[in-house]
């Protein structure tokens, strides 16, 4: 399994599924794959989140849960790779463009958070319904990025957030 791969599945869970079950969905479809491509989707996720591990968007999350922790952090970006590859790409690209999202947008209005810790176990949840065993530990790795340095400050300050998010900023104010 491959990047591009991975995201048709989403795309396919997307449009099969509501929106608080395409992680589900999405492992339902992965399952029906040989064994070794639920294992490497795994791998594909994981570099996903590693690649989106990044300061500006743990930023927005915090933003946008009104607090986000380590796993917290996790769940929010799983919740975005529920989004889709568009979605996914430009909040790595521009943070403050989730301001636009409608999700993101509902959030602000009702006071929700968004996160989804399902969406991170996918390949997990597959494999185990598929085979009746476990996925192989040694099916992934991860390594996350350092984090940038010119965002190491408390997100709660909005003298720094405001100017690096404003639109989130003013649609979370």
């Amino acid at each position: 399994m491959d990047k591009q791969t991975f995201w048709k599945l989403i795309e396919t869970a997307r449009s099969e599924a509501e929106a608080d079950q395409v992680a589900a969905r999405a492992s339902e479809l992965l399952a029906r794959c040989p064994e070794a491509e639920i294992a490497a989707a795994q791998q594909v996720l994981w570099d996903l989140l590693a690649e989106s591990y990044r300061s500006p968007l743990w930023a927005a999350a915090y933003m946008i849960n009104g607090g986000c922790s380590d796993d917290g952090f996790d769940y929010f970006r799983g919740w975005l790779l529920t989004q889709g590859e568009e979605a996914f790409a430009q909040a790595l690209a521009d943070p403050d463009s989730l301001a636009d999202h409608p999700a993101v947008r509902e959030a602000a209005a009702e006071g929700l958070e968004l996160w989804d810790e399902e969406a991170l176990s996918i390949a997990w949840t597959a494999y185990e319904s598929a085979t009746g065993r476990e996925l192989p530990s040694d099916s992934f790795t991860i390594s996350y990025p350092p984090l940038d340095p010119a965002w190491d400050f408390d997100f709660d300050d909005t003298t720094q957030t405001a100017p690096r998010l404003p639109r989130l900023s003013a649609l979370f104010d």
